[in-house]
């Protein structure tokens, strides 16, 4: 499994309208795409969007280069300050898990 994060600047004043954004849910259905796990979060001054999926680099490209989705994430265009980034994952830790559940 691939992970994959980008993040963004939010405009000063944008908080509320990153928030309400993201109350109405990812404009992708995550699973149809391949994505085992989707998490945002928002902090006061950046939109941090995680992506959890085999080839997950290739799938969010996909997204990005889809047409009709390019209209549905216009209005965060409208409230990012600037490119969002790319983070890669340069370390990962997680404790074994019982196989007993």
């Amino acid at each position: 499994m691939e992970r994959l994060v980008i993040v963004a600047r939010l405009q000063d004043g944008t908080y509320d309208e990153a928030e309400d954004l993201l109350a109405a849910g990812p404009p992708f259905d995550p699973a149809e795409h391949g994505f085992r796990r989707h998490t945002v979060y928002l902090t006061a001054t950046e939109v941090v969007f995680f992506f959890e999926a085999d080839e997950v680099e290739w799938i969010v490209s996909d997204l990005l280069d889809d047409p009709v989705l390019a209209a549905a994430l216009a209005p965060w265009r409208s409230i990012v300050d600037g490119p969002p980034r790319i983070a890669h994952e340069r370390y990962d830790w997680s404790r074994a898990r019982d196989p007993a559940g």
